[in-house]
């Protein structure tokens, strides 16, 4: 067996923990501060960034501004246990969590609203069917971007996998978690909101309120909430199989590169933009559901986003 092989086996075998110091910010005001804290890692290659999101998760810290790791030391003992939170208790029932669409209404600023209009109409249908037997058959003019829909890779990258290619398990019957952050005062979404929640293989679904504004001047102006670019780095290492938001874009739409779009969808992380209802969905304890049409060529459509609440997760 090689050196580098051995190497390798001792490290497997052998438990880390790192040892620090920490400031903490809270969104809200307040600090925390630690010193010497001892925290068991799963991996010794490490730096104070991965620390302090190891930090926030384990402690179970919400509204976090900030976090800063100094005198950082690895240290080859055992591990000592970790913090679990309780499981809430279980709910069950159907969420609704997708705005109603209807004709005229504004989803996105700029973009036109729907038209809708009888193809063949339930009177001129008695013609082909006998009294008292009718149908309504409708069309609908409208943009991709209607309503509460889902994001593919196409709709970033030409060769990306548009909404017949892309695989349903990217968007249907996902274990969800609810990031609430309504209370947080900027617009500005970083990792350190993020880091207390375990969002491996998860639909993640950032819960700001913005919705409240939905159908008003105010959706669409400046100051809505959004990722930056170093949350969707953390949602895009930590494994997010989808992100939600009930914003009205999940990037700063004063930022043209759009690097929230960029980086989860160069990832193959599907989004789903203008959700509402968020609140009324526990943390964990949910399956999310938002399947569009497969429509190849085109990598955006509406969906009926819900939330299976009692699935297991």
């Amino acid at each position: 067996m090689s050196s580098e092989n051995i190497r390798r086996g001792r490290d497997v075998a052998q438990q880390w923990r790192a040892e620090f110091d920490a400031e903490v910010t809270f969104t809200n005001g307040g600090g925390l501060t630690a010193h010497r804290f001892r925290l068991d890692l799963d991996d010794k290659h490490v730096g104070p960034a991965e620390v302090g999101a190891a930090f926030i998760r384990e402690l179970g810290l919400l509204m976090v501004a900030d976090v800063a790791i100094s005198r950082l030391r690895l240290l080859a003992e055992p591990h000592k246990g970790r913090r679990r939170a309780a499981p809430a208790p279980a709910a069950h029932g159907i969420v609704e969590l997708s705005h109603r669409i209807h004709a005229g209404m504004i989803t996105y600023p700029g973009l036109p609203g729907p038209q809708l209009s009888a193809h063949v109409s339930r009177e001129a249908s008695q013609q082909a069917y006998t009294p008292g037997t009718t149908f309504q058959i409708d069309r609908i003019t409208m943009v991709a971007n209607t309503g509460t829909y889902l994001d593919t890779p196409y709709h970033r990258f030409a060769d990306g996998d548009d909404l017949a290619a892309i695989s349903a398990d990217r968007f249907a019957d996902l274990p969800g978690v609810v990031v609430r952050l309504t209370d947080h005062p900027g617009p500005a979404i970083g990792p350190e909101l993020l880091a207390p929640y375990d969002v491996a293989g998860r639909a993640v679904l950032v819960h700001t309120g913005w919705d409240r504004h939905f159908g008003t001047a105010s959706y669409g102006l400046g100051g809505h909430p959004y990722l930056t670019r170093a949350a969707v780095d953390h949602l895009v290492a930590a494994g997010a199989v989808l992100v939600g938001i009930d914003s009205v874009n999940v990037d700063d739409t004063s930022d043209g590169t759009r690097p929230a779009h960029t980086g989860l969808l160069a990832a193959g992380v599907t989004i789903v933009e203008h959700l509402t209802n968020l609140g009324a969905l526990p943390v964990t304890g949910f399956r999310f559901h938002a399947a569009p049409a497969p429509v190849a060529g085109m990598g955006t459509f509406p969906v009926r986003a819900y939330a299976v609440l009692g699935a297991c997760s």
